[in-house]
């Protein structure tokens, strides 16, 4: 019984698909009072859950611009993207084929600067500026959930610099 598991594993490898890349902006602000940090999740158009803008490479760009353009396309915003990923995640997308790929998502920070009032996607899906902590929440992607409290942490450290040592 051992070998057919074997031999089962073996064919379901050799079958299986490889992993597709997307790129994803994790797009963030600052509050105008209170300076703390947001950060913008979107609706799937699809499914309706919460993630952050994301898409396929685009031909000509570097992924972290394909993935402000999505930002743009998906949640009218613009803003400074950051070349070093900050993270990745994994998931299954569907395909309209009803196939499911797994895809690998590299995501980078974008800091927005603006939001337009008209952009391709406007009205097709929900968008809305929540703390860290609840888009954690939010998101279904236990890998994305550790980027996004993990860049927070990060973000806090460079606003809230250690105090130096005190000397004695």
């Amino acid at each position: 019984m051992n070998i057919l598991n074997r031999i089962a594993a073996d064919v379901r490898l050799m079958f299986r698909r490889p992993v597709r890349m997307q790129c994803a902006a994790l797009c963030y602000r600052f509050k105008k009072k209170s300076a703390a940090p947001e950060m913008l999740l979107i609706t799937s158009r699809d499914t309706g859950r919460w993630v952050i803008p994301k898409g396929w490479p685009m031909e000509g760009k570097m992924c972290h611009e394909a993935a402000a353009r999505e930002a743009y396309e998906e949640a009218g915003v613009k803003g400074d993207a950051d070349p070093v990923r900050i993270g990745f995640y994994v998931y299954d997308k569907a395909m309209d084929s009803g196939l499911k790929v797994e895809c690998m998502v590299q995501v980078y920070p974008l800091v927005v600067l603006n939001m337009q009032k008209n952009f391709p996607e406007k009205g097709a899906r929900k968008i809305e500026w929540v703390s860290f902590s609840e888009a954690a929440n939010r998101v279904a992607e236990p890998m994305l959930k550790d980027i996004i409290l993990g860049f927070e942490q990060r973000l806090l450290a460079t606003m809230n610099p250690l105090p130096q040592a005190v000397a004695q």
